[in-house]
């Protein structure tokens, strides 16, 4: 006679599904990725672009200790959400990879195949008794002989391949305004300010400090980080023309 579990018990172990076949341990580490900072994808013309909100809890903290982008090739980086120290493990293996792909085959690791490692890491930890899923989400971007690619994994496992995406606690109000002004034909310099307000967006009260961005294009195929400067000014921009638009959508609104 088969023994049934108790309805408490379907999320203490990762193995055991509910009887609607989900895991409740991989939908918790779902909302770990939810409650994380936003984190922005977008894909343009000549390259890629990655972008993130640190957001920091005491003034005390030092922002560059907080790191939310890493490069793991020349070609290709990764934005996270969720618990930083899960990314780090995943961060380590994907350069990893892009190591062993490049000493093996001589070429730069296409970045399908890089995200579609990560993932089969990540769900193998949905898989196995004695460890829990991967906390957090990545956004993996980068070139693939000139054409731009941008994917974000799960902590399922699961992968989706996007134009432009978000991931992280803003992610609702990011996707309504990307689905809204993302164009297949923006350049570097317009997905760049795309991104910016999108996280602006996101958290009116965002200090340009804590926007962390980074760059890689077509010409020159190489990661490059945004500077402060040019941060700061595309924030300026992003909360002036929200503004704008906030306006206008009242003065319709009134007529």
């Amino acid at each position: 006679m088969m023994q049934m579990v108790p309805p408490s018990a379907y999320d203490r172990a990762i193995t055991v599904f509910s009887p609607e076949g989900r895991l409740y341990q991989v939908e918790y580490a779902r909302e770990a990725v939810r409650r994380g900072t936003t984190a922005v994808g977008v894909t343009c013309r000549d390259g890629v672009i990655l972008a993130v909100d640190r957001r920091v809890s005491s003034r005390l903290v030092k922002i560059e200790s907080i790191e939310k982008i890493f490069q793991i090739d020349d070609h290709v980086a990764a934005a996270t959400s969720g618990l930083v120290a899960d990314a780090r493990v995943l961060i380590d293996r994907a350069r990893l990879e892009a190591q062993i792909y490049r000493l093996t085959y001589g070429d730069e690791i296409p970045i399908e195949l890089l995200a579609k490692k990560i993932c089969d890491i990540k769900q193998a930890y949905t898989q196995h008794g004695g460890v829990r899923p991967f906390g957090v989400s990545l956004l993996i971007a980068g070139l693939d002989k000139n054409k731009s690619r941008l994917f974000e994994t799960d902590p399922s496992g699961a992968l989706i391949e996007y134009k432009a995406t978000a991931i992280g606690s803003g992610r609702p109000i990011v996707m309504e305004l990307l689905e809204k002004e993302y164009d297949d034909n923006l350049t570097i310099k317009d997905g760049l300010k795309l991104a910016i307000k999108a996280l602006v967006k996101a958290n009116e009260e965002i200090n340009p400090e804590n926007i962390d961005a980074c760059t890689i294009d077509t010409e020159t195929q190489t990661f490059k980080r945004v500077n402060l400067e040019e941060i700061i000014k595309l924030v300026e921009e992003s909360k002036k023309e929200l503004e704008e638009e906030k306006k206008a959508k009242n003065e319709k609104s009134e007529e």
